[in-house]
């Protein structure tokens, strides 16, 4: 297939379906709800089944969706979904049964406003949901956050890289803002899907089955065991993991932090918003800086502590009535005044409010 590189505009849920396809991805399986139903809806006008191979298939429901990816997740495939916050919750019990069976899957969600159904409007009120693991037992799930449909489209390959590297489940967090706005995109260069013979050598603890030519034996894929004290080595085992991923996978971004007497703390579109708030309040003489996590776990609870040193105080901008708030105020643990700021039920902020949030809450 021809290699193209040209800047194209699409909607951040179109850059996903395209970037799926190019990314090598083997099987998207998923289901419509707004504000993220232009995924599948791209995937089916697109029909890469004819070009790539990558099967599409819209299942009966959210819950049959997840399956589907564990499946061929387990296989040893690039599988992925996509929903909304309300469809990502019915989900979490296949996402907890992958994170034990240490299965890779990526998964989006392009979150709106809640509790229940709420609203079709953006919001980022999934982020405990998210970096909480959600679903039962001790796990986590790596958590991308992008602020641009550009990382929309290249988050889709970040997100099985690091998916298929630790064996975990991976999610791009987005929301309603990022997966309907358009912007140029950059599309990433064509992928190969892997061959069967790739798979088993790249992926020897996948249940493909006994394969004489390989001197494999059967896999068995499973998130249960009976005995207790095996159970316990294989929490511990994950734990591990998680540990090794918060040593080496933390992602973030800093604007105009060097003289910065304030730190406005952002993820995702509100990020974006924040990113003019930073340049009205400099309009006003006010020296305040922006730092983006881009890993929404594993959390840079580290860089977010050593940024804060000497600030005169910290503002978290987000849409929910405060969430990542509480693990800002973990890193900095009382070294500097920590406020939050947000808007609820699917409003989005406008700069001003931010800079008028900082002036009246920390200064």
């Amino acid at each position: 297939m021809a290699e193209e590189r040209e800047v194209v505009l699409m909607k951040g849920n179109e850059a996903i379906a395209r970037a799926a396809i190019r990314c090598g991805v083997d099987g998207y399986f998923g289901y419509p709800i707004t504000p993220q139903s232009e995924v599948i809806e791209t995937l089916a006008e697109l029909k890469p089944w004819e070009t790539t191979g990558m099967q599409v298939v819209q299942a009966e429901s959210e819950l049959a969706s997840i399956y589907m990816v564990y499946g061929a997740a387990g296989a040893g495939k690039r599988a992925m979904t996509s929903s909304s916050s309300p469809g990502v919750a019915l989900m979490q019990e296949g996402i907890t049964y992958m994170a034990g069976a240490e299965l890779p899957g990526v998964f989006v969600n392009v979150q709106r406003g809640g509790p229940g159904l709420g609203t079709i409007q953006p919001s980022q009120g999934d982020y405990f949901q998210a970096t909480r693991g959600g679903g039962n037992g001790d796990y986590q799930v790596i958590c991308l956050a992008p602020a641009s449909v550009q990382e929309m489209a290249d988050f889709v390959d970040l997100a099985f890289e690091l998916a298929f590297k630790y064996r975990n489940p991976a999610m791009i967090l987005s929301d309603g803002v990022i997966g309907q706005m358009m912007e140029k995109v950059v599309l990433p260069p064509f992928k190969p899907r892997r061959s069967d013979e790739e798979i088993e050598r790249e992926c020897p603890w996948a249940s493909t089955g006994f394969n004489k030519k390989y001197k494999k034996e059967r896999s068995i894929v499973t998130s249960l065991e009976l005995k207790p004290e095996v159970m316990e080595q294989r929490n511990l085992h994950l734990q591990k993991k998680y540990a090794e991923i918060e040593a080496n996978e933390v992602r973030y971004e800093m604007q105009q932090m060097d003289d910065a007497e304030y730190m406005i703390v952002a993820f995702g579109s509100a990020a974006r918003i924040a990113e003019k708030s930073v340049e009205l309040a400099r309009e006003q003489g006010i020296k305040v800086g922006l730092f983006r996590p881009i890993t929404l776990w594993p959390f840079p609870t580290k860089e977010i502590a050593a940024m804060a040193k000497g600030k005169k105080g910290v503002l978290v901008a987000e849409i929910n009535a405060g969430q990542m708030v509480q693990d800002v105020r973990l890193a900095i643990n009382g070294a500097v005044p920590v406020e939050q700021f947000g808007r609820l039920g699917g409003i989005v902020p406008d700069p001003e409010e931010i800079v008028e949030a900082l002036k009246t809450k920390l200064m």
